[in-house]
């Protein structure tokens, strides 16, 4: 058997500021110095290994997925502030809820969603100030939250409850950060009554969301939304999703959905920004769409330069830009010999930033997935991830996406001061500004 190279604990703690701040550059050092796989040792039962090598992560994530599992990472750390739910649980209770949720978020469903999503987008966009530099990521995170809460309630009277619950969430993300960065310190974190107070905060959440529900409930009425489609939603035996399932699925859901596709729409107009050329480009595509017209379908068919910029945007900039899962079993992999309950950690943003795989991988080049250059790139590009687990909102989120970069280039051409972009990884990888000034046509 092959042996991989263990990076010890010291070394770790001897990083920890570096790594707390922005663990990318740590992870870069040890692939660039022990190729696509290295092992951490951060104690007797602790191991984590990382690796960008693209057959590992698809043999874990989809040719042997049933032996791995999503680590304590997000089952237990994140799962204690947003619930157990589709992103936070494992085994019989993951599948049973991923059958029974999926079909609400077929293509053919979403169809249906699509002109509350263009309503609620179109509203949240007046706020948006022309001819100042600003950092959009604020706006970004509140389309993208509002988009998510109006696609499930339909309801207009939803902000200032919209955005505690966005306050929340973020404030948790960032208490977690510190959990999986430092987890030598959770101890202290325990006895100091930080964990309790975000604790406090995550009930506070699941209670206005529960308020929510119980609103509409009341009302009695149907409005054909993603809430009605959970709501009708049943297990294999015919019964309904418990309340309390309910919240947190619900939560998940604005958890997951509205941070992801923010960051993603910031670094797509930062890249257009500095590549004004390809801005232009998109224009002359965009600048005949009227998604007010009806068939929104019908007019995201005729954007497909604006999927490729997204989606080369989030080869550069992942917003998941590693995935964990923890082995259920004993497992050898490339001739290495793992043991169960090993920590894996599958960096995304090395993939696809590996010059193997990708031509000038460090260019911003939307043409590389253009339908007459595109390559089979199922096997190292996964912004939405792979397997069983694929996110199940890919499809909404890359509706949702298109939608808005379209009506900004329409409206506006944009520039940014910013020399480079500088990232902030968190639970999800974010820019650390996303400075732009938007210029009407």
């Amino acid at each position: 058997m092959k042996k991989i190279t263990t990076i010890s604990r010291f070394e770790v703690l001897k990083n920890r500021k570096e790594i707390l701040k922005n663990p990318l550059p740590f992870h870069a050092k040890y692939f660039q110095e022990h190729g696509h796989t290295f092992r951490i040792n951060l104690g007797k039962k602790n191991t984590w290994v990382f690796t960008k090598n693209p057959q590992t992560i698809k043999y874990i994530l989809q040719k042997n997925h049933k032996n791995y599992q999503k680590s304590v990472l997000q089952t237990d750390d994140l799962g204690k502030y947003v619930g157990r739910g589709l992103l936070t649980s494992n085994g019989a209770f993951w599948r049973k809820h991923r059958r029974m949720i999926q079909p609400s978020f077929h293509k053919k469903k979403l169809v249906g969603l699509l002109d509350i999503m263009v309503e609620s987008i179109q509203r949240e966009l007046v706020e948006l100030k022309p001819n100042i530099e600003q950092d959009i990521l604020p706006m970004m995170g509140d389309m993208a939250f509002q988009v998510v809460a109006q696609s499930l309630f339909s309801a207009s009277d939803l902000r200032k409850r919209m955005q505690k619950l966005k306050d929340i969430t973020i404030e948790n993300q960032q208490m977690l950060i510190k959990e999986m960065r430092l987890p030598y310190l959770k101890w202290w974190f325990q006895m100091t009554g930080e964990i309790r107070h975000h604790l406090k905060s995550s009930e506070e959440a699941k209670s206005i969301l529960n308020t929510i529900i119980e609103e509409r409930i009341d009302s009695g009425k149907e409005k054909d939304d993603l809430f009605d489609m959970l709501l009708g939603a049943t297990y294999e035996d015919g019964t309904h999703m418990p309340r309390k399932q309910l919240i947190d699925e619900v939560l998940i859901l604005f958890t997951a959905g509205h941070e992801t596709t923010a960051n993603a729409l910031c670094f797509t107009l930062l890249l257009l920004a500095k590549h004004k050329e390809l801005q232009e480009r998109l224009y002359l595509e965009v600048h005949n769409v009227n998604f007010e017209k009806g068939n929104v379908m019908e007019q995201l068919s005729l954007l497909p330069y604006t999927k490729q910029c997204i989606e080369e945007a989030m080869r550069l900039y992942p917003p998941a830009y590693f995935f964990d899962r923890s082995s259920i079993e004993d497992d050898t992999i490339d001739d290495v010999a793992y043991k169960k309950d090993t920590v894996w950690l599958l960096s995304i943003y090395e993939l696809h930033r590996h010059k193997d795989f990708w031509q000038q991988p460090e260019a911003f080049n939307p043409d590389r997935f253009a339908s007459q250059n595109k390559r089979d790139f199922s096997d190292y590009y996964f912004p939405f991830g792979a397997g069983p687990r694929m996110c199940i909102g890919n499809n909404f989120a890359m509706y949702e996406m298109i939608i808005i970069i379209a009506i900004l280039a329409k409206r506006y051409s944009f520039t940014t001061p910013l020399e480079k972009i500088e990232i902030d990884p968190l639970i999800t990888l974010r820019p650390k500004k996303a400075v732009l000034k938007f210029i009407p046509r």
